[in-house]
């Protein structure tokens, strides 16, 4: 709920609430600092310092990934992640390494930084077998997807693949190593056919996981492309009737999701094949429909979704409702809806003696008051024109968690729940002066209206009210400049837009 607010009641004032919980508790509680100092890099490290030196390892472990939180998307010279972070990666310690990992795959999402490539990749590279060194491999894969996302680095390709066809059947049945591969399909985020010759190299892998690999390659690498070939493919996954080892058909459910999302018209036929899944299909596939819901709507709180995700969060199947709570909590991040609030509410009642329901439903509500209502999680920016890569990743990083909640989230890697601060983003429109000196002015924000094409004047948004800046946008929303005294220096209205004087203004005279 504070994410960025600088305090806390619980975690701030003194630290006697960190020690009440138990090891990986104790790690989540001192990660959770950093995402209440987020981005506030000074402050913050002095605050997480004395973590560091703590005499448990699981606060050491949880101080390192704070200190990876509160640099997301900063950019620092003195590069303080890197250098509290890079010497556990090359230490002994099993856990240290897995929150180092973790906090460098925060911290420099989507900057493709050459010296934490080669970092990561002898985490990924090393010769060590069994189940700790599977996790710490894994999540360093996923690190390098986070990183390298949609720059197509043959390098840690290679590595990824070469690991995923070298492991031994043991390693691959690890709950962790999906990680592996979706920092593989991370890497080709959006890059159409450039997936292809990767493809053909998947397909040689004998383990069942080869499919699942097969088939999140393809989806990532037309993620938000619309393209509508892909979607019949998928669909195609999803026609055999599978009961067991069907993990590659819930990828391709979020697949239909993920390649439809952004473009209107096609996220409305998804929703109806949707549809005709949760009628026709098997359990595996069902309990995929409401994450992919989710992804086509991101702090998106339709009317229509919530209603659907609301019966399915009913369902006697507890992965099918766990993962309708957890929709609910993405579609209505950050927007403090009240009706999803009242949802959860009930559920919280409904649930009140399945731990595993609960957690769902607390992660949820602390989606849903993200920032006190101030962020985003929606990966779209620039009137929904563009797609912001890590923001995308990270979603996608939650949401193949949710595809086996019991071994990752409710077990011992609720920790991955923090990447989701690659996406964290304020959505006011500020407005400041070219010295960046604040300046309030009215603006009108409206629902966003298609204008391509029209003749004459139309008006791009509709329904519109005027406020004084600072003003929040939705996920659907558009903003214009009420007053013609000032030009705004940036065509689309989000986030910080230096205002300059219009140099043709003429007041008008009062009569």
């Amino acid at each position: 709920v504070n994410a960025g607010f600088g305090e806390d009641k619980l975690m701030t004032p003194d630290n006697e609430w960190l020690y009440k919980n138990k090891d990986h508790g104790m790690m989540s509680a001192a990660a959770s600092l950093g995402s209440i100092l987020l981005w506030n890099v000074d402050e913050g490290l002095s605050q997480i310092d004395k973590f560091l030196y703590s005499s448990e390892e699981y606060v050491k472990a949880g101080a390192a990934l704070a200190v990876g939180i509160l640099s997301s998307g900063v950019r620092n010279d003195a590069d303080p992640a890197l250098a509290l972070l890079a010497e556990h990666i090359e230490g002994e310690s099993h856990i240290m390494k897995c929150a180092a990992c973790t906090g460098l795959g925060i911290a420099y999402a989507g900057s493709g930084r050459e010296e934490i490539v080669d970092l990561l990749m002898l985490v990924v590279e090393s010769e060590k077998t069994g189940p700790e060194a599977m996790l710490e491999c894994s999540l360093a894969g996923l690190a390098l997807g986070m990183i390298c996302v949609g720059n197509c680095d043959e390098a840690v390709g290679s590595a990824l693949l070469q690991k995923l066809m070298e492991a031994s059947e043991e390693d691959l049945d690890h709950s962790h190593a999906r990680y592996l591969c979706l920092g593989l399909g991370l890497l080709f985020l959006g890059k159409m056919e450039k997936a292809d010759a990767m493809l053909e190299a998947v397909k040689t892998i004998e383990h069942k996981i080869g499919k699942y690999v097969a088939v999140l390659l393809d989806t990532c690498a037309y993620a938000g492309s619309g393209n509508v070939l892909k979607v019949q493919e998928m669909l195609h996954h999803c026609a055999e009737h599978l009961i067991e080892d069907a993990e590659h058909q819930m990828a391709a459910v979020i697949g239909i999701g993920m390649i439809t999302m952004g473009e209107n018209v096609g996220s409305e036929m998804a929703l109806r094949a949707f549809d005709h899944l949760l009628h026709y299909c098997e359990l595996p596939i069902k309990r995929a429909v409401p994450l992919a819901l989710a992804v086509l709507h991101v702090s998106n709180p339709d009317f229509s979704v919530i209603d659907q995700l609301s019966r399915l969060s009913h369902d006697p199947d507890p992965e099918i409702s766990q993962n309708a709570i957890l929709g609910m909590g993405v579609v209505g991040a950050g927007t403090n809806n009240s009706r999803v609030a009242g949802l959860l509410r009930q559920l919280s009642e409904f649930y009140s003696k399945e731990a595993g329901h609960i957690f769902c439903v607390r992660l949820s509500q602390g989606l849903l008051h993200m920032g006190k209502g101030l962020m985003t999680l929606n990966p779209q920016h620039s009137d929904r024109m563009l797609t912001c890569a890590p923001a995308l990743g990270a979603i996608l990083t939650l949401l193949h968690s949710c595809l086996d909640l019991k071994s990752t989230l409710l077990d011992k890697s609720h920790y991955l729940l923090y990447y989701l601060t690659c996406a964290m983003n304020p959505r006011m429109l500020i407005t400041v002066n070219e010295d960046l000196s604040w300046r309030p002015v009215t603006a009108r924000v409206g629902l966003a209206v298609e204008t391509v094409g029209q003749a004459g004047k139309p008006k791009s948004i509709t329904g519109f009210q005027t406020h004084a800046t600072p003003v929040l946008l939705g996920t659907k929303d558009r903003a214009e400049l009420g007053t013609e005294e000032v030009l705004s220096v940036s065509t689309v209205l989000e986030g910080i837009v230096i205002l300059k004087d219009n140099p043709d203004y003429e007041p008008e005279e009062e009569k």
